[in-house]
């Protein structure tokens, strides 16, 4: 299968991790998705791989003479929907940077368009197939806390100095659907229910004079089955702390509590406490261009990336307008 990539803003790297592990696709080109974008990160990359695919200036121009099987898309994040809009259109397979849009009617139109469409769709929320989280669900699956009914997420970065559509709304689109959207896809992946509603809170003080950068965020779910569930969202991880993020899950249940932090899972039981082996990491692209050729389903569904991006535009909503909104 041919493979292109529009933008260089996003997680590429899921990607082309995959093509380093040697899956049978080939990245015939790469062009950038967004007036002014800078591809010095993805051009960098390609060379540490050694791969060398063609250099378009114009990713229209590009879909049209290349006809690729699939396309990686990761501009600005304001740019997002239209590019997603118009690989549907042409029937391309589409591994997509979150969120899918950055509005509600954006949203909507590419649903319509997916589901009309034919082709697979993945968001690239590869956290999930990090080993702890992996191991954590799984464990969860398996009944280890009896009934999901609390979670609490989090997602912590440090902020440092980021390219200049950050400080934007429009181009940027909030930090609740780009950084807090991974953690609110956990909440239904690990609970199984659905969102019934969200009051969220965000702020832009102390960004580091980024504009309109939300430095931090809240946001409270009902979901489904009466169960509660919190994430807070920061850019304000110190630059001397020893990781870029902190990344973190608490799933209270019935019988038990399962927590990710610090890269190991705790849990907690009858049987009492104890550290848990990991899980192997499983590459997500990789595992995306396997359900392609229908050797598997892919562990980030279209109905799931559709899902949480709605909750992560409904949950930044609800902060704008410092009122619960219900789904």
């Amino acid at each position: 299968m041919k493979l292109c990539i529009i933008g260089g803003a996003g997680h590429f790297d899921y990607v082309l991790g995959g093509l380093a592990q040697g899956i049978a696709v080939d990245l015939c080109a790469v062009a950038p998705g967004s007036a002014g974008e800078n591809l010095g990160k993805l051009e960098a990359r390609l060379r540490e791989l050694d791969l060398n695919p063609r250099r378009f200036a114009d990713w229209q121009a590009m879909l049209d003479e290349t006809r690729p099987d699939i396309v990686a898309v990761n501009p600005h994040f304001g740019d997002h929907a239209r590019i997603n809009a118009e690989c549907l259109r042409r029937g391309i397979h589409l591994y997509a940077e979150k969120p899918l849009a950055t509005t509600l009617d954006d949203l909507a139109e590419l649903e319509k368009l997916w589901r009309g469409s034919g082709v697979h769709l993945a968001a690239m929320f590869g956290i999930r197939y990090k080993p702890w989280f992996l191991t954590a669900h799984q464990v969860v699956q398996a009944g280890a806390i009896g009934e999901v009914r609390l979670l609490h997420a989090q997602k912590s970065y440090r902020l440092g100095q980021r390219e200049a559509f950050y400080t934007r709304r429009d181009s940027f689109g909030g930090t609740i659907p780009w950084v807090g959207s991974h953690a609110i896809d956990w909440l239904r992946w690990f609970s199984g229910q659905e969102f019934v509603s969200v009051f969220a809170s965000h702020s832009t003080r102390a960004n580091g004079g980024h504009g309109e950068l939300e430095s931090s965020a809240m946001c409270a779910f009902e979901m489904t089955g009466e169960v509660a569930a919190t994430v807070n969202i920061d850019y304000l991880r110190p630059a001397s702390a020893p990781s870029h993020d902190d990344d973190r899950i608490r799933v209270v249940g019935s019988a038990g509590v399962i927590e990710v932090r610090n890269r190991e899972v705790h849990l907690l039981n009858a049987a009492g406490e104890q550290i848990l082996p990991q899980l192997s990491e499983v590459q997500c692209f990789a595992d995306f261009v396997a359900s392609i050729r229908g050797e598997q389903p892919c562990l980030v569904s279209a109905e799931d990336s559709f899902l949480s991006t709605a909750a992560s535009l409904l949950a930044r909503h609800a902060a704008d307008e410092k009122r619960l909104i219900r789904f």
